[in-house]
C-alpha cells in the first residue's frame, strides 16, 4: 500500500484541512479552532463544570485548563463557584462570550455546509456515520 492511501494518512490530512478551514472561519472572532468548539459547547449548555466540559469536548484536563485560561484572559468566559459542590468550579460565558458563542454557533453550520459542499447529502450522512463509528470503537 502506498503511504498516501493509508487510512491514517488520509484521516490526518483531512483533520488538518478541517482544522485549518475552521480556524480561518473563526480567526476574526479572536479565538482558535479548539477554543471556538469549547465556546460552541458552552453555547449549548452554559455553566458546566470543567469535568462536564471535558467530557463533552473529549479534551484532557490539562489541555482544557490551558484553553479555559486563555478564554478567561480574553473575557469570554469566567469561572464561578459551584453553589451545589464547593469543590467544583463552573465555566460560564460572559455577556461578551455569549455573543461570540452565538456567532460561532451560526458559523459552525455555515462552515460545515461549505467544507462538505462537494459531497451529496447521502455521502455526508455516510461520512458522519463512519466517523462516529470509528470514534466510538477507538
Amino acid at each position: 500500500m502506498n503511504v498516501d492511501e493509508c487510512v491514517f494518512f488520509l484521516l490526518t490530512k483531512c483533520s488538518q484541512a478541517g482544522s485549518r478551514f475552521w480556524g480561518q472561519k473563526v480567526a476574526s472572532l479572536g479565538v482558535t479552532a479548539v477554543q471556538a468548539m469549547v465556546l460552541a459547547f458552552l453555547s449549548e449548555a452554559d455553566s458546566l463544570t470543567s469535568k462536564q466540559l471535558g467530557e463533552k469536548t473529549i479534551l484532557d484536563s490539562a489541555t482544557l485548563t490551558g484553553i479555559l485560561d486563555r478564554l478567561e484572559a480574553t473575557g469570554v468566559i469566567e469561572r464561578r463557584s459551584n453553589p451545589v459542590d464547593r469543590r467544583a468550579i463552573l465555566i460560564c460565558l460572559t455577556p461578551e462570550g455569549r455573543m461570540v458563542a452565538d456567532t460561532i454557533k451560526t458559523s459552525v453550520e455555515e462552515a460545515n455546509r461549505e467544507f462538505l459542499k462537494d459531497l451529496s447529502k447521502e455521502e455526508e450522512a455516510m461520512l458522519r456515520g463512519l466517523l462516529r463509528r470509528l470514534r466510538q470503537r477507538y
